[in-house]
């Protein structure tokens, strides 16, 4: 047949002969109807596909897995056959995997590399020549692990019934990866000793259980564990105020923080002895309260920011026995002006000690940290019987820094540090092979969550920059230098942060950031998403308790909301009566405790039983914070108790009020309060502190107003506005309200 010819049959001028046609159908094992009915032919004998001429097909789980239709054209298949391949990915495989479901059975052959196969709660590792057979309507996944890529021949059977995934949904809702709950898989961190817990389909934190709690001890279970583990893997990267940096290792830290607990032990200090440290930012601190956790004696952080009087009040209150602190700061000055109104302390001891830093009069009796520490030896055996510690044994004092009244000494015990395990690995995602950032004071709780207890339980190293004044152009750089992984700051060093021309930074490092300290506005979260493509994931917790209500990761981020409760917390919103609060009333955020105390949550008020009743009472505590639900369960805050400001009827929190004043380009830092009014009881308030060069008037105040009027409900706005130079601040830097409040009376 010429070339002319067979264009002409193609093109349709000429018709195939009969006899033509049914060879071709007899020869291909196709239909001969399909053929002259000009539909796309089946084949119905056999099929062959040589090497990689399979037919890929979509699919969303993986976009860069390869799973390709062995036999696409092939007529009546009673199952469908495909050869897959799965890249080995580092960062996911120590995520939960994406469950999915779909009518018919299944069997795959491994061929090659290992896959991790999830079915139901079940979770299998198959090597090359196993073989699984499973009903594919219950949910489960497949991932290629071990550090190469999975291959493996997969036949769907069935999968054309008329039961489709709709149908399966509506027949048995149980089914669904939300309601699928399942053992998480181990990845072989030290904490798992202590900690179990349960993840649903779509890899959200559902349960968490603590085991074997009442031995735990941070000190020889975590640091020393890991140091037995992977003595050279990375704890810290210290970098100091003049940004020269020191790397050290979990071997090192299991080393320095055993002789500083020989050097304490020498100095009389013992288990159950009250010791403040006043370290800043500086590395002794990490050496020091882990230290004081192998002793068994009770770590009290402290700022550095504290004076005579303040000295004198945690001393007494505490019975202080021992301090470890700065030379920074005029610290040792203050603490001798104390010491005479103070009998209970008896060791002083200073770190980061030279010639410039240590010229005062006073130098009489103080021990030198960082000279002394090494002449003791590197080991220091776990105490037994009575001498060590459980579980239940104070570990750790804070001073709470509320707004009234003298501040309160919140204690947690030993379990208290395995309650932040939530707060790492669910909230700030953080990764053994990762560096974590927290901006928080050592002074703060803060602190021991992101640069503590949070990372070291989850093996994940410590960023730490020992700055004497925040400065965002200085740290922006060290996210690339350090190759920092995720970040935890208050919205305050967001704020400073979005100021920055960010696009002049690599910040490609950063994989996840959280949010916490204050209720963050909702115009920062977006100005630093557009800045970064990273979303904020905002969490609460407080002195007393460990991460309470968060964002975690995984949940879908609503902004501006609290995000849901952690699954380690009975947590509830309640109206004063005690009942539940309904979607959209703001009541106060309790922990329930009558059926179990959540590991992680304080003992009590030391010394202080009267005041420990006042939050804990009724089976709760009572978090003295104010929110309101909406029907997907999510938390928004409000408030304190306090603060709530009662006018013409309305209840109205002060934080949505503020969100909007913080809008203004013009408005530095605000507070809302309650000012009395005659007629409506109280009015809104708006204290203002103006960026610099904008002044103040009366044309402004009404701007102001009016811009609130517009951007939420009209009775909130503020009818008085006062233009200030500064926020009255409590040590922490928390606004104090209450003299706001005063003022206005």
């Amino acid at each position: 047949m010429s070339l002319e010819d067979y264009m002409a049959l193609e093109d349709g001028k000429v018709d195939f002969s009969f006899s033509f046609i049914s060879k071709c159908a007899e020869k291909f094992g196709v239909d001969i109807a399909d053929i002259m009915q000009g539909s796309s032919p089946k084949l119905s004998s056999f099929s062959l596909v040589r090497r990689g001429k399979g037919v890929p097909i979509a699919r969303n789980e993986n976009e860069n897995a390869l799973y390709a239709s062995m036999a696409p054209n092939f007529k009546n298949k009673i199952g469908e056959p495909f050869f897959c391949r799965l890249p080995y990915n580092p960062d996911i495989v120590d995520k939960p995997m994406q469950l999915h479901y779909h009518s018919g059975h299944e069997v795959s052959i491994i061929t090659k590399g290992i896959m991790k196969h999830q079915f139901g709660n079940r979770i299998e590792l198959l090597y090359p020549g196993d073989v699984i057979y499973f009903d594919s309507r219950t949910p489960h996944a497949e991932m290629a692990v071990n550090g190469q890529d999975c291959e493996f021949f997969t036949v769907i059977m069935g999968s054309e019934e008329k039961d489709d995934v709709d149908d399966i949904k509506h027949q048995d809702n149980s089914l669904a990866p939300e309601n699928i709950i399942m053992d998480e898989p181990e990845t072989g961190v030290v904490s798992e000793k202590f900690i179990k817990t349960k993840i649903d389909g779509n890899g959200l934190l559902k349960e968490i259980k603590f085991k074997h709690e009442n031995s735990f001890n941070f000190g020889y279970d975590c640091v020393d564990a890991l140091a037995q583990k992977d003595p050279d893997k990375l704890a810290m990267i210290y970098v100091d105020e003049n940004k020269k940096d020191r790397f050290f290792t979990f071997g090192e830290m299991s080393k320095l923080t055993s002789q500083a607990a020989n050097y304490f032990r020498s100095l009389g200090i013992q288990k159950g002895d009250r010791v403040m440290l006043v370290l800043k930012r500086h590395y002794q601190f990490w050496v020091s309260i882990v230290a004081l956790h192998k002793l068994g004696a009770i770590a009290i952080p402290a700022t550095s920011q504290l004076v005579q009087h303040d000295f004198e009040y945690r001393f007494n209150a505490a019975g202080v026995e021992a301090i470890v602190c700065t030379p920074e700061d005029n610290v040792p000055y203050n603490v001798e002006l104390a010491l005479p109104n103070s009998p209970t302390v008896q060791t002083k001891i200073i770190v980061n000690r030279t010639a410039d830093n240590w010229d005062f009069d006073k130098k009489e009796g103080w021990h030198y940290f960082d000279e002394d520490i090494k002449n003791f030896p590197d080991t220091f055996a776990r105490p037994q019987g009575s001498a060590g510690s459980s579980g239940d044994d104070l570990m750790l004092m804070f001073f709470t820094s509320g707004t009234t009244g003298y501040p309160k000494i919140a204690t947690h015990s030993h379990k208290y540090a395995l309650g932040h395990f939530i707060t790492a690995k669910y909230w700030h995602d953080v990764h053994p092979d990762g560096v974590h950032l927290t901006v928080s004071d050592t002074g703060w709780g803060k602190a021991l969550w992101g640069k503590l207890y949070a990372a070291w339980l989850n093996e994940s190293a410590v960023f730490v920059y020992d700055f004497n004044r925040f400065n965002a152009a200085d740290l922006l750089p060290m996210f690339a230098k350090y190759n920092i992984t995720t970040f935890c700051a208050p919205p305050t060093i967001f704020r400073f942060l979005i100021r920055e021309d960010l696009s002049n930074y690599d910040l490609s490092s950063i994989k996840y950031a959280t949010v916490a300290g204050e209720a963050l506005n909702e115009e920062v979260y977006n100005k630093f998403l557009e800045a970064t493509g990273i979303e904020l994931k905002e969490g609460f917790g407080q002195t007393e308790t460990t991460l309470t209500v968060a964002n975690l990761k995984g949940m879908k981020v609503k902004p501006g909301s609290m995000g849901k409760p952690s699954p380690m917390y009975d947590v509830d919103i309640q109206l004063p009566d005690g009942t539940s609060a309904g979607v959209g009333e703001v009541g106060e955020i309790v922990v329930k405790t009558d059926k179990k105390v959540p590991c992680g949550l304080f003992r009590g008020y030391y010394r202080d039983d009267e005041k420990t009743l006042e939050v804990w009472h009724d089976g709760a505590y009572h978090t003295g914070d104010t929110a309101y639900r909406d029907e997907e369960g999510y938390f928004w805050y409000v408030g304190r108790t306090d603060d709530l400001i009662k006018s013409s009827g309305y209840r109205i929190g002060p934080f949505e009020i503020e969100s909007v004043l913080m809008e203004l380009p013009y408005v530095l830092e605000c507070a809302v309060t309650a000012a009395p009014d005659p007629v409506r009881g109280q009015v809104v308030k708006a204290t203002i502190v103006l960026t610099k060069g904008k002044e103040g008037s009366d044309e402004l105040k009404k701007e102001i107003q009016t811009y609130v009027k517009e951007h939420t409900a009209p009775y909130k706005y503020p009818r008085i506005v006062e233009f200030v130079d500064d926020l009255p601040k409590t040590i922490s830097g928390k606004i104090r309200r209450n003299v706001l409040r005063e003022n206005s009376k």
